[in-house]
């Protein structure tokens, strides 16, 4: 798959992480090659655009303002716009010139021209959370959220890239937050996962489900409701959860060591300048725990399954087999936070330093792992996967915990198969061949990847200098094979005369089909969709 390793030596990569201007109207494009006449919708994308407010800076990679990015297609011709979502975070910061709601890493000081009573009250009113919507944008019915992990959405116009309004989750269901890795099934029901506050003072979390479209067009979010709550293995410290599993009958939950230790959250927060990052800590001993539920009813299959640490942001694909549920992921291995790595100051250091930095970080690594669904009868000690087509590993020991060891599907040193995408419209559940995924090369996004799964070979896109975003997949209409369609990826190619540009590839062998590129500079973008 690592065609070349690319160096980076003139770190053009630091550019992906500079504020940059919206724009006040879409820009053109000049195209090379030519854009498939059934792209016809718009490519939208979340991310980071604003790294600094006056004098004060943001620290985390997860903490500059959201910047939606839309590309729209039309006649074969592309145009680029984005604009700045209108989030509280955002005005609020924009209008006092200072960082006033506290991001993932950085914490904003109180209002140096409040006076010390005033200050001390603010503290009781508890803590304001963010709506800093940067990493995701999908639809609930017939509107579109911009979303983060905390309890606030943000409902946008994917037309105009204008801001409607901001949503609180926790008015319609018991949930602290909810992740930006929804599922959502061919009709437009949505679910997602978020902590909550369980039975008796515990943690727990809750798998919510949103209804599509309604016929007398309400808010579907307002008839959201919790379908299944799946424990917390510690009382206090639920753990970081940024995507879930889900195939034709099941929900599938892991549960890592990273974990979020609430009593330093609400307690430190206000008083000694915390962020979310400082209330992150290690459980060294629990590895992994993967919970099972099924969805409908939905019901919590209380069996122990337990593999070693990893860290896990990205499922890739969840299906059934003959008894067995087949987890394909991108593990990072051992239990320490790979956002520890993601400091702004660290992606914008030297080569030299990047590389040095990324030695020390967890191993990345795709993975599936394979769940026997009946294990009564089994006796221990003896492997109860019997799929013919995967060496990944279930055995029963004594106190009735069930052991779980991965197949490998890709594993590069320092060269991470991340941000993964499937074809989803056709796929998203069931049996499978490929993946697509943004590679990181010591955690600097240079190239796009494809892995089959089921034979592991494997497929790159990559240019010197170049920075590629998460390829997202648009099916050729009428398509038979899995694989017939493009992707779609926004590339920064900071030293070129236009240094972005939206890139299609063939999904068959990442051909280059066309490129529309802008004589703007485009930041990093995390995740998005295509809006036909």
């Amino acid at each position: 798959m690592i065609s070349k390793i690319l160096g980076h030596i003139s770190a053009g990569y630091k550019k992906i992480f500079e504020t940059c201007e919206e724009l006040s109207e879409p820009l053109p494009t000049t195209i090379t090659g030519r854009i498939p006449s059934f792209l016809k919708g718009s490519l939208l994308r979340l991310g980071p655009g604003l790294f600094e407010v006056g004098d004060e800076p943001f620290y985390h990679l997860f903490d500059g303002q959201a910047l939606m990015h839309k590309f729209d297609f039309k006649n074969g011709q592309v145009t680029y716009y984005r604009k700045f979502v209108r989030t509280d975070a955002y005005v609020r910061a924009i209008t006092e010139k200072r960082v006033v709601i506290t991001e993932f890493g950085t914490f904003a000081y109180p209002d140096p021209c409040k006076n010390i009573f005033s200050r001390f009250f603010s503290y009781f009113k508890g803590v304001e959370v963010t709506d800093n919507c940067l990493v995701n944008v999908y639809p609930v019915g017939e509107d579109y959220y911009a979303v983060t992990e905390t309890n606030y959405i943000t409902k946008v116009n994917t037309d105009t890239l204008e801001t409607l309004k901001k949503v609180d989750m926790c008015n319609y269901v018991n949930i602290n937050g909810v992740t930006a890795h929804p599922h959502i099934e061919r009709d437009g029901t949505v679910f997602n996962i978020g902590n909550c506050m369980g039975k008796g003072a515990t943690l727990a979390y809750n798998i919510v489900r949103t209804p599509p479209t309604q016929k007398d067009k309400s808010d579907p979010i307002e008839k959201s409701k919790v379908v299944v709550q799946i424990p917390s293995a510690e009382r206090f410290k639920p753990s970081y959860v940024h995507s879930f599993g889900m195939s034709d009958n099941h929900f599938v939950f892991v549960e890592t060591p990273v974990k979020i230790n609430l009593l330093k959250f609400l307690s430190a927060w206000s008083i000694r300048g915390s962020n979310y990052m400082d209330c992150f800590e290690s459980n060294e001993s629990q590895g992994t725990l993967f919970h099972l539920a099924r969805k409908d009813p939905g019901e919590y299959i209380d069996h122990k399954y337990k593999g070693a640490p990893i860290g896990m942001f990205h499922h890739i694909n969840t299906y059934e087999d003959g008894g067995f549920i087949v987890v394909d992921l991108c593990a990072w291995k051992g239990f320490e936070f790979v956002y520890n790595y993601l400091w702004l100051a660290n992606l914008r250091a030297n080569w030299d330093e990047v590389k040095k930095a990324a030695m020390m970080a967890p191993q990345p690594e795709v993975r599936r792992y394979v769940i026997p669904l009946d294990v009564h009868k089994e006796e221990q000690g003896k492997n109860l996967v019997s799929l013919p087509y995967t060496t990944a590993t279930a055995v029963m020991h004594a106190d009735g915990m069930i052991w779980l060891e991965p197949e490998v599907l890709f594993s590069g040193p320092r060269q991470a198969f991340e941000f993964p995408q499937i074809n989803y419209a056709r796929y998203a559940g069931k049996n499978y061949t490929y993946t697509y995924g943004l590679g990181l090369n010591h955690f600097i996004p240079d190239r796009i990847c494809k892995l089959n799964v089921k034979t592991k070979e494997t497929w790159v896109w990559q240019e010197p200098d170049s920075y590629p975003s998460e390829p997202l997949f648009v099916q050729t209409p009428d398509a038979i094979d899995e694989d017939d369609g493009v992707l779609l990826t926004i590339v920064a190619a900071p030293g070129s005369q236009r240094p972005g540009y939206l890139l299609i590839l063939n999904a068959k062998d990442l051909s280059e089909v066309a490129r529309a590129e802008v004589e703007c500079s485009i930041p990093v973008t995390f995740h998005g969709m295509y809006k036909p």
